[in-house]
C-alpha cells in the first residue's frame, strides 16, 4: 500500500534541525533532503524537545511519524542539548 505510516515504533526516516541564532542566521543539522524539518530557537534549545514541542517552541514540518521517533529516542535531546 501507498501513503501508509509505519506502524508505531518503527518509523525511520531522517530529520534536519534549523536552531535559529538571528533574523538571517541559523545552524542547520541534518540531511537536505529530510523527511522531517524541525525549527527551534537557540535560546529554547536547553528545553526537553518534547516539552517544547507541546509548547509550540518546536515547529516541525513534515512527517510526523519520524518526528515523534526522534522525540521518543531521544535523539533531537542528543542534537539540541550541544547549542544550549
Amino acid at each position: 500500500m501507498t501513503g501508509v505510516a509505519p506502524a508505531a515504533g518503527t518509523s525511520s526516516g531522517t530529520v534536519k534541525y534549523h536552531i535559529v541564532l538571528g533574523k538571517k542566521e541559523e545552524i542547520v543539522v541534518g540531511p537536505a533532503d529530510a523527511d522531517v524539518v524541525v525549527t527551534i530557537a537557540k535560546a529554547d534549545c536547553g528545553l526537553d524537545p518534547n516539552v517544547a514541542y507541546m509548547q509550540g517552541r518546536l515547529k516541525a514540518a513534515g512527517h510526523t511519524g519520524v518526528l515523534f521517533a526522534a522525540l521518543r529516542s531521544g535523539a533531537a535531546a542528543e542534537v539540541l542539548q550541544p547549542h544550549a
